[in-house]
């Protein structure tokens, strides 16, 4: 009779799904669009697994601008794919440039209002079905955001020191 032994299933996806992104997204330049959405004092964030260092990685909804596709529009699909929120897309603050090789993305950051939906986890349509990225969509506090280990989180927030700091970031962040 041979041994029984563990599988750790979550760690067997991320490694798949941190796969599927460097063979989607690595090696290219890819331009991604990011909304800010604001509730009182917390910021509506998205968890993909397998994306950064630790794996695991928090981020404002958004995502990858399909040739033909303006800004307003992809992140208008960005965010319902992800959040299950129909917006309403307002100024762009900044853009961010993501450079962790073999990954790079120009990062174009808009405040967005909620118009319509009910927030839910949604999907990335590009990744396999069985290997989503997308593990947790939430609101949080800026002390929350704060209290993650900075790799966790999109480089945006080191740049502040509140919630009010993020809407104020203009210009080219990197």
């Amino acid at each position: 009779m041979q041994p029984s032994r563990s599988v750790d299933l979550s760690d067997n996806r991320s490694e798949a799904a941190r796969k599927d992104v460097l063979n989607l997204y690595g090696n290219r330049l890819r331009l991604r669009v990011c909304g800010l959405y604001r509730v009182e004092d917390r910021l509506l964030l998205v968890r993909h697994r397998g994306v950064g260092p630790a794996g695991s990685f928090w981020s404002p909804p958004g995502g990858g601008a399909q040739f033909g596709e303006s800004a307003p529009v992809a992140l208008k699909r960005e965010f319902a794919e992800e959040t299950g929120l129909a917006i309403r897309v307002g100024e762009l603050l900044f853009v961010n440039e993501f450079i962790a090789a073999p990954l790079h993305a120009l990062e174009l950051f808009f405040a967005v209002q909620a118009t319509g939906g009910l927030l839910t986890k949604g999907i990335d349509p590009e990744m396999n079905l069985n290997n989503q990225i997308i593990d947790e969509v939430r609101f949080m506090s800026f002390a929350e955001i704060k209290s993650h280990p900075a790799e966790e989180m999109h480089a945006l927030f080191r740049c502040c020191q509140s919630l009010d700091d993020v809407f104020q970031l203009r210009g080219y962040l990197h």
